[in-house]
């Protein structure tokens, strides 16, 4: 008989393998709004499935947390169950023998913490705090709400247009969102239970660029009443399109020479052509919006001047200052800001780099699009240092893997510490001190010292990429209320104790995405109109096509490619190629339809106005 032998997988084993990716592409998918405990009861028994059966703390133990729970969602259980509950899980916790019971227990330890109030409302009152207000997932997550199913079917057969003016429902910069949204849509698709994810930003680019023109609505009859929008960002000229579109007379003021934000500012012409930014604006203030170009409300108007001419003012000033990341050196020549250099880059004014060894700190969206501008500027090198893994990196993972591609090295792992300069002042090197990961902190590892020496990375020139700020202060000082930093004002874009002013976007979130700028100028639109004493309502006639039955076969996801890296590196062109036809029809036909199917065809589904 043979001492060893090679174990193979059976049938059985394989099938599941196949079952547990089955599992991992349903949670993927698992919509908000769902019963947390039901959620928690199984996730629970799924954990009681895997126990080898050991230690009773796991084997017993997982059992008995099981019917507690399943207590309270059956409405057996009282207030006493959900601290015999929290005993339990923390006995388990405390003594079971390997990860499988003891971080079991810890997540019902994390939901009697996070949805105390859920136990509650399901004892006493035999029902769920939580619901799914919209069952359609891509819906869900999109923060301006686009009739995501309704544009793919109508892209699916053709109808650009018509897929456009439904977009512009809800979101009237359809052509930005096509090329830099970071589509959130996406992350709990539920096609992900079949293969994977529609590609919803790459359908929606591809009707941007087939359709013959951007239909717009009829404006409604005049108000009389005017609105001042403070800021021509996304948020800013949301809010200034659906105002006009309402019928009132919008005044937009910008202290820059052009309109557009951080999307012109922030986001390089290789991402979002300046043709398309600049047409987009265009027809989102057809409707007379009158525009002031280069005048600092707070500086050269104090924002109380403004509220005593206008009906009504929101303030969508965005986040455009930059942050120091206070280190030895960081003063004088030879160390720039990110956003300064954007900046210039959005008023046509280029730099230099030919020949620079650049290092660009920092890991958002804005140090990669930063080390990028400076390849595609002559720079020799344009690498990014970070203090945290390159996975942990919390710009877009397409991104990151352009900027390698187009030769950007990533330190990763790398805390800088100083700022070297020569004796004639000039920057040679940044002083980095080695991490390790740690412990987790708020969802990814935190880092630690790798007590290893300090490193020098030789460079003429650093770039600070750590975030930005809001430039608050002339408003605080005039009476609008900021709290840490930002406007404080609430859910409904109102300012706290000002009646008829507004605020939006960054400037009271703090630097987010594009889209949900867009939406927050949605949402102040709609409430200015109230305020306003009308209610107008924004609707489309386009009509929506049935669903098809053909949709369930499993088919890949259409990725979105780029130009070479050696061809792109030399100019502003856009890097990233749009859908075939033939790409577009066979991605838009993998949509599932949740719209029509299951809970969708009863509530939520169709938003047809607002």
């Amino acid at each position: 008989m043979s001492r060893l032998s090679i174990i193979t997988k059976d049938r059985a084993q394989a099938t599941v393998e196949d079952m547990y990716k089955d599992l991992e592409r349903r949670i993927t998918a698992s919509p908000p709004g769902l019963c947390p405990i039901d959620l928690t009861s199984s996730f629970l028994k799924m954990a009681h499935a895997q126990t080898c059966g050991k230690c009773v703390p796991c084997r017993i133990g997982l059992g008995q947390l099981q019917n507690l729970l399943e207590d309270v969602l059956d409405g057996r259980g009282k207030l006493e169950t959900i601290d015999l509950i929290e005993k339990t899980a923390r006995s388990i916790y405390n003594s079971a023998d390997c990860a499988i019971g003891y971080e079991a227990a810890h997540m019902v330890l994390k939901g009697i913490e996070g949805f105390r109030d859920d136990y509650m409302e399901h004892i006493l009152r035999g029902r769920c705090n939580f619901g799914i207000y919209q069952s359609v997932p891509c819906v869900s997550l999109c923060p301006a709400d686009v009739d995501i199913p309704g544009y793919i079917a109508l892209i699916s057969e053709g109808r650009y247009e018509d897929a456009i003016a439904l977009i512009m429902k809800d979101n009237p910069m359809p052509a930005t969102c096509a090329y830099v949204c970071e589509h959130p849509c996406e992350v709990r698709c539920r096609r992900n239970m079949i293969d994977d994810s529609i590609n919803i930003r790459g359908l929606k680019r591809f009707a941007v660029d087939n359709a013959n023109f951007i239909p717009l609505p009829d404006r409604a009859p005049l108000t009389g009443k005017r609105v001042a929008v403070i800021g021509a960002g996304p948020s800013g000229l949301s809010a200034a399109y659906y105002l006009s579109l309402m019928g009132h007379h919008v005044e937009l003021f910008e202290k820059r020479d052009h309109l557009g934000g951080m999307l012109r500012y922030g986001i390089p012409s290789y991402r979002l052509a300046r043709e398309t930014l600049d047409k987009e604006i265009e027809t989102m203030l057809s409707f007379d919006v009158k525009i002031h170009k280069g005048i600092n409300i707070g500086k050269d108007i104090s924002i109380v001047d403004v509220r005593n001419k206008f009906d009504a003012v929101y303030i969508a000033i965005g986040a455009q200052i930059d942050k120091k990341i206070g280190i030895i050196g960081e003063e004088g020549e030879g160390v720039v800001s990110a956003v300064d250099i954007l900046r210039d880059y959005g008023d046509e004014k280029y730099h230099d780099f030919n020949g620079k060894n650049i290092l660009v700190l920092g890991g958002g969206n804005v140090a990669i699009d930063v080390a990028r501008t400076a390849i595609r500027s002559g720079a020799n090198k344009a690498d990014i240092v970070y203090r945290r893994r390159k996975a942990d990196m919390p710009a877009m993972k397409e991104e990151v893997e352009a900027a390698v591609a187009e030769g950007c090295e990533i330190y990763e792992l790398s805390l800088p510490l100083s700022i070297e300069r020569n004796e004639e002042g000039k920057v040679n090197g940044l002083i980095v001190k080695p991490q390790i990961v740690g412990s987790m902190d708020n969802g990814r590892p935190a880092t630690r010292d790798a007590k290893e020496l300090p490193i020098n990375i030789p460079c003429d020139m650093v770039v600070i990429a750590i975030g930005q700020g809001i430039e608050s202060k002339d408003f605080e000082k005039d009476g609008i209320p900021v709290r840490r930093g930002v406007i404080d004002a609430l859910a409904s874009a109102g300012v706290v104790d000002i009646p008829g002013v507004f605020a939006g976007g960054d400037c009271i979130s703090g630097p987010a995405t594009v889209i949900q700028a867009i939406a927050a100028g949605k949402v102040a639109a709609a409430n200015i109109d109230n305020y306003l004493g009308f209610h107008h309502v924004i609707e489309t006639p386009v009509k929506v096509p049935d669903p098809r039955l053909s949709d369930r076969v499993p088919c890949g996801r259409v990725t979105m490619k780029e130009r070479p890296a050696d061809e792109r590196v030399h100019d502003f062109l856009l890097s990233e190629l749009g859908m075939s036809l033939q790409e577009a029809n066979q991605e838009s036909k993998r949509c599932l339809r949740c719209d029509h199917f299951g809970f969708g065809v009863f509530k939520g589904g169709r938003i047809e106005r607002w």
